[in-house]
């Protein structure tokens, strides 16, 4: 059986110690930072459910399903203070390099301090320290998708280039309900309304059936719109986020009478809660249930405390028409970035240079000597 969120976030022993582990592992003198592997889990997990802000693309569990390179964390830390950047080591064929990648969604770089209060001196001691880093590890670039409400940005910018891919919506769930609704375009509130009258109504995913049905209607959605197979999940993927312990999940299901209309699947990970997967039956295109799912998650989203109910933004970071109907939900609307850093740019040009003018003509397309899209 699948499981399913109850009406709390799973405890978890080992994130409700103290940070007497995370103290014992300060980097000596010698030692100005730490690689954390996949094979440590307990010690990823406690540094990064004792940031202030995190999201479930940073947690071990997450990570662990990577298969396109190999997952760490990276750790600086004085004292009490750390900042930690989960990243996806790919080694570069045919060479003693590597890059570094970050998972899909929203990541970057986290730390148990605010970073809009953190001083010059530190985020400089990590400036100096990662490159440090990067150097021992012989990389020639990295890039990595930031996250859109995580203001991380004024640590990264300091070296790199920050490239703004597009704006995602997010529905603030800290006001009153009838607030956050005030916010829906008026034909949005009309039909949510109408849904209801009709009968429709919100059910949590509770077997197996039901997720392998929501799978069907997902990927049916995602040949409909002939989008790229990285949009494309089977039923392991969902299975497999639904059984993490690092993070809580549903899948959200819109019913009319016996058949499901439309479904998300969400997450819930330190007060975000995130759309991350959504699809609507075809049967039901013309009713657009959607209207009435995203209202209906955003409740199970309060019932939770979360404070962010995030949707996310277009295809591609694009402002096109599903950007345009997340839109009508809410007047939040945040950029989203990524960071690009070439570390070793002799390498990186001699990269280059190996693969021709091709994808040099992909001028957005970063790093330039891989071959597809990183976004």
């Amino acid at each position: 059986m699948v499981n399913i969120l109850k009406d709390e976030q799973p405890s978890i022993d080992v994130f409700d110690q103290t940070n007497e582990l995370i103290l014992k592992a300060d980097q000596p003198e010698n030692m100005p930072y730490r690689v954390v592997t996949i094979q440590e889990r307990d010690l990823w997990n406690q540094y990064v459910h004792s940031c202030r802000m995190y999201d479930f693309y940073h947690t071990w569990y997450y990570h662990s399903l990577e298969k396109s390179g190999k997952p760490i964390l990276f750790v600086y830390q004085r004292q009490d203070f750390f900042i930690v950047f989960p990243l996806l080591k790919r080694d570069i064929n045919g060479t003693g390099y590597s890059d570094f990648t970050s998972v899909y969604g929203y990541a970057g770089p986290i730390s148990n301090f605010d970073f809009k209060e953190m001083d010059h001196e530190a985020m400089e001691g990590f400036k100096q320290t990662f490159l440090q880093f990067l150097k021992d590890e012989k990389n020639v670039s990295i890039f990595c998708r930031l996250h859109p409400i995580i203001n991380h940005d004024i640590l990264v910018e300091k070296f790199g280039s920050l490239v703004n891919n597009g704006n995602t919506i997010s529905i603030d769930l800290t006001v009153s309900l009838e607030e956050q609704r005030s916010k829906y375009r008026r034909q949005f509130r009309a039909k949510s309304r109408q849904l209801r009258e009709k009968g429709f109504y919100l059910k949590r995913a509770e077997s197996n059936e039901e997720v392998q049905e929501f799978v069907k209607i997902y990927n049916e959605n995602m040949a409909r719109v002939k989008a790229e197979t990285y949009y494309h999940f089977d039923e392991s993927y969902f299975f497999t986020m639904l059984n993490s312990a690092d993070f809580g999940s549903s899948v959200l299901l819109l019913y009319f009478g016996n058949e499901i209309a439309s479904g998300a699947f969400v997450t819930f990970s330190n007060d975000i809660m995130q759309f991350h997967l959504a699809a609507t039956n075809n049967k039901y295109l013309k009713e657009g249930p959607m209207k009435l799912l995203i209202d209906e998650a955003s409740k199970v989203g309060r019932k939770n405390n979360m404070k962010f109910l995030h949707l996310g933004g277009g295809v591609g970071g694009n402002e096109d028409s599903l950007f345009e109907f997340k839109a009508g939900f809410s007047d939040t609307v945040l950029s989203f970035k990524t960071w690009r850093y070439i570390s070793d740019q002799k390498a990186y040009d001699e990269l280059v240079g190996a693969i021709g003018n091709l994808s040099q003509n992909k001028s957005d397309f970063f790093p330039l000597y891989r071959g597809s899209t990183n976004y």
